[in-house]
């Protein structure tokens, strides 16, 4: 779990954070949503340790991240799983090189038996023959799902996903959402995305909070999006008319 508590951030004197409080449950995808320039991304660098409010508590299952020393911070972000914008592998690297490296880095095991955590890790993303291949040799969703497998190498308990869907087709955006949602259960990590797809929201916002203008303006679950009187997340979910009359079916659906 992870407690936000009254986070504060600024830059030169400006807020672009105002008391920012939620809570991130274990075996949930957690959403942050936002127009562009809201808050979001520097909230979820916030978060994970690459910006540092002013105020506030920011608790990894009890511990302020705010208060613990250099060591401390260290050893729980060996805890955390990063998902990149861009997968943000090492292309003079083999997918399955790319999925060692956090296991080089941090792991005291025998080379084989990094090996074969490696390799779990790709099975477990389906690209269970893909380990010899370069990233320039394979597409970008499997480029996606390798960085999944690097992500979850460490058996991390948080896992962190900026715009995993970036770039990338409906289905495979699907495949990918879908992918999160399973391994965030199975493993029971507090994962936290942020994102600014629609179909992600609507498919796997099991908690989601919308930040505008640096405030948090709404919570709540991807059901409750429906029956939001929130105009401002109105404005923001429904922008186009698909996502209006899909609205306006399940408000039917609900009163039938």
């Amino acid at each position: 779990m992870i407690e936000l508590k009254g986070l504060y951030k600024s830059f030169d004197g400006k807020e672009v954070l105002t008391d920012i409080s939620s809570t991130f449950d274990n075996g949930k995808t957690n959403l942050i949503i936002g127009q562009s320039g809201s808050g979001k991304t520097v909230l979820m660098k916030c978060i994970v340790g690459l910006l540092t409010p002013e105020r506030g508590e920011l608790l990894y299952d009890g511990r302020n991240f705010l208060t613990m020393d250099k060591r401390e911070k260290k050893a729980l972000r060996r805890e955390m799983g990063m998902i990149f914008q861009s997968a943000a592998l090492f292309d003079s690297m083999t997918v399955l090189e790319n999925v060692m490296f956090p296991l080089n880095m941090f792991s005291n095991d025998t080379l084989r038996d990094r090996q074969r955590r490696a390799q779990f890790c790709l099975d477990r993303v389906n690209l269970s023959e893909a380990g010899d291949k370069y990233p320039g040799e394979i597409s970008g969703g499997m480029q996606k799902r390798v960085a999944i497998a690097r992500a979850i190498a460490l058996n991390p308990q948080y896992l962190f996903c900026d715009e995993p869907n970036s770039g990338l087709d409906p289905k495979t955006s699907l495949v990918i959402d879908e992918l999160i949602q399973d391994i965030t259960r199975e493993y029971n990590m507090t994962t936290l995305i942020n994102t600014h797809d629609m179909n992600s929201v609507m498919g796997i916002g099991e908690k989601i909070i919308f930040i505008y203008k640096g405030n948090k303006e709404w919570e709540g679950t991807k059901d409750d999006i429906y029956t939001s009187t929130n105009q401002k997340l109105n404005d923001f979910i429904f922008a186009s008319d698909l996502f209006r009359k899909v609205k306006e079916v399940e408000i039917q659906n609900m009163e039938g």
